[in-house]
């Protein structure tokens, strides 16, 4: 009985869903963040709400159509309907049926549905503009997560590698061949050296928060992301000037493209409140039909005087604006007005993209140079603290000299690190034009950002760099 019982436990735990953690790559990462982030989702909805106004610009050309009924009680004194005052209790049903139509009104109406469909691209602009943001702000999280995986091991490393020597001046302290204050100073760097592993760690862990929390997961457990080779950096030819790039980018970019709509709705609603200076012109038509009925009198049966009663009209309209207060004009004066902001508006989006793209090309033109050293400054201090180490361990090195080639060769670790790039390509009309943006070297375990270009037809590239430098390239452009 009690085997049976153990064997119902273990069959039962056997079908509880086991949780294994979830990996994601950029590209997935960036597609659950454009499929639930809440401003997305907004964009989405101002797109919706802007094609209903298309609508209903569109179906202003049509001709409406109204119906009503009444019926109404007089007492006491009343006209009649031989054209006299008599004092009769009488009832009274109406029904009428009536159209009507603009035929010209300044051309108000063609002017508003040619705005509301600039109003729908541009909208549908700053949707596109919204997932290129979230974009690039994924990429950015998850390269920090990546880089502080990166941390994380060189301080692992780093702390494997002074217990390592701690056991070497345990055995030289044994034996006298070292202080006992050299021992205590071995021990002391172990300790920083876990807790530098322990913030390391931490950081990791803060990193992953930020970058679920932009995924919109409810929690960054059970997930992580995948670690794709940094240390293999291509060559960086950069063979498309910024004059070039910014040619081709100033086509495509959502935010330009959004302003460019905007400044062209802008002329249309000029020519909207210019309408108002025309004479309106309407059609109307209509039938309607009434039962009297008089107290104490002889009435005519209610179909009967449906049928005698009912009439039709048909008729024009105009309508000649003389004075209205200067209200038109006032209208015509701030679509003016509105037109001149977008203007600069739009010029002022230009100007902050080309000095994104210039300083995105130099700062590639320095990111190759800096990486090559970094790397070569890293596998000279590895090779040259290997051969301090054999000298130390034969006791022909101070320790003095291993800390300091130690930290040395931990500083250009961390520096080879930030200078990496995970790249992928994007291909530009004239060649291949890559833009990393290394990290400015503070000497100490820096802190970074990232700069990603992104876009539905091409791949991902990630650059470390500056957090205030966060550059927006819409890669198409290129």
């Amino acid at each position: 009985m009690k085997l049976k019982y153990i064997l119902f436990i273990a069959s039962a735990t056997a079908l509880l869903p086991v949780q294994a953690q979830q990996r994601w790559d950029l590209r997935q990462c960036i597609d659950h963040a454009i499929a639930n982030n809440l401003n997305i989702k907004l964009q989405e909805a101002q797109r919706d709400q802007n094609k209903v106004e298309v609508s209903t610009a569109r179906n202003n050309f049509l001709p409406d159509l109204n119906g009503s009924a009444s019926h109404s009680f007089n007492f006491g004194r009343s006209l009649q309907s031989d054209n006299t005052y008599k004092s009769l209790n009488t009832q009274n049903t109406g029904l009428s049926l009536s159209t009507s139509i603009p035929l010209f009104n300044g051309l108000q109406r063609i002017n508003s549905v040619a705005l509301s469909k600039l109003n729908l691209q541009a909208a549908m602009e700053d949707l596109n503009k919204a997932k290129e943001d979230i974009s690039i702000q994924v990429a950015s999280a998850y390269l920090q997560v990546l880089f502080n995986e990166e941390l994380v091991k060189v301080a692992n490393e780093q702390l494997a590698l002074s217990k390592e020597m701690l056991d070497q001046k345990t055995a030289f302290y044994k034996n006298g061949k070292a202080s006992q204050a050299e021992w205590y100073e071995a021990k002391a760097r172990v300790a920083q050296d876990e807790l530098s592993a322990v913030q390391a760690e931490n950081n990791r862990r803060l990193a992953l928060l930020d970058l679920s929390q932009l995924l919109e997961l409810p929690s960054p457990d059970n997930f992580g992301i995948v670690s794709p080779a940094v240390d293999s950096l291509t060559s960086l030819s950069i063979q498309t000037s910024p004059a070039e790039v910014y040619a081709e980018a100033v086509l495509t970019k959502p935010a330009i493209k959004a302003a460019q709509y905007r400044l062209e709705g802008a002329d249309k609603n000029i020519r909207i409140a210019k309408g108002a200076y025309y004479p309106q012109l309407s059609f109307g038509a209509g039938i309607s039909t009434s039962f009297y009925n008089v107290s104490g009198m002889e009435n005519g049966n209610f179909g009967s005087q449906l049928r005698d009663n009912f009439s039709q009209y048909i008729g024009l309209s105009l309508s000649i604006p003389i004075f209205d207060r200067f209200s038109t004009r006032n209208r015509v004066r701030s679509a003016r007005i509105q037109q001149h902001t977008y203007y600069w508006q739009l010029e002022e989006s230009k100007k902050t993209l080309y000095k994104e793209i210039q300083q995105a090309y130099y700062n590639a033109v320095n990111a190759e140079t800096q990486y090559r050293s970094s790397r070569t400054a890293d596998e000279a201090a590895q090779a040259s603290f290997l051969l301090l180490q054999e000298k130390y361990a034969t006791g022909k090195a101070t320790a003095d000299e291993g800390e300091i080639r130690q930290r040395q060769g931990q500083c250009h670790r961390v520096q080879r690190i930030a200078y990496g790039v995970d790249e992928s390509r994007v291909r530009p009309p004239s060649g291949q034009i890559r833009l990393p943006v290394p990290h400015q070297d503070t000497r100490l375990l820096p802190r970074h950002s990232t700069h990603a270009v992104t876009s539905p037809e091409t791949d991902i590239r990630l650059y470390k760099k500056e957090p205030q430098a966060i550059l927006n390239v819409q890669p198409a452009a290129f």
